[in-house]
């Protein structure tokens, strides 16, 4: 049961950030475990009962080790996110519902980031064919979750008949809708876990249209 995080998830964050080295991790491994590692996986169970009827699915909670491959100079990332996603080899071709916890603060919602251009020109083929399904979608999801769509744009939009249609013309990737909040008391609060559901919740119609390109 997700619980909240507190104020020592914040110290062990920074603390990361400040230190990010084998021998004071050593040291605090057990406040990574019990401040930041578990709270994220209890809150990660919560949120996935949104799809709990819905195959296809799962749950991944990241792992604050760097992947040693990467040859990066730090060993530890300095945050912990959840991802739900299809079950796929690499996420970042395709559409995801997040939440991440960073010494800055907290975000979540959706991202969509690095789509295979051959995606998005089907993409654009459906929204030609159903300009106003997709506008109403969008809309919608403006309106529910008080937070813009947006995307990284081409330099130059792709062609369009539709002039209403040319601002997701230009769409490239990154597309997103996402809610960034610094640290505040109600971060601390079990009440966070209903919180994020109910922004993740009115992000699904999105999150499945998407995915409909995916499959």
């Amino acid at each position: 049961m997700f619980n909240g995080y507190s104020p020592e998830t914040v110290d062990f964050l920074w603390g990361i950030r400040m230190n990010n080295n084998r021998e004071w991790f050593s040291a605090h491994k057990k406040d990574y475990v019990t401040y930041l590692y578990e709270p994220t996986k209890e809150l990660g169970k919560h949120l996935f009962t949104l799809f709990l009827d819905k195959p296809g699915n799962l749950l991944k909670v990241s792992r604050i080790y760097r992947d040693a491959r990467m040859h990066h100079p730090l060993p530890y990332k300095e945050s912990l996110w959840i991802c739900i996603r299809q079950d796929v080899e690499w996420w970042a071709e395709n559409p995801c519902l997040f939440f991440e916890i960073t010494p800055d603060g907290i975000s979540y919602g959706f991202v969509y980031w690095r789509p295979r251009p051959s995606t998005m020109e089907e993409i654009r083929r459906h929204i030609a064919a159903h300009p106003k399904k997709f506008q109403k979608l969008i809309r919608e999801t403006e309106q529910k979750t008080g937070m813009p769509v947006t995307a990284e744009p081409y330099k130059k939009p792709k062609p369009t008949d539709d002039p209403a249609l040319l601002p997701y013309f230009s769409w490239k990737g990154n597309i997103s809708c996402v809610r960034n909040l610094e640290f505040s008391p109600d971060t601390f609060e079990p009440a966070l876990a209903d919180e994020v559901a109910c922004f993740l919740e009115n992000l699904i119609p999105l999150y499945e249209y998407f995915n409909q390109f995916c499959i």
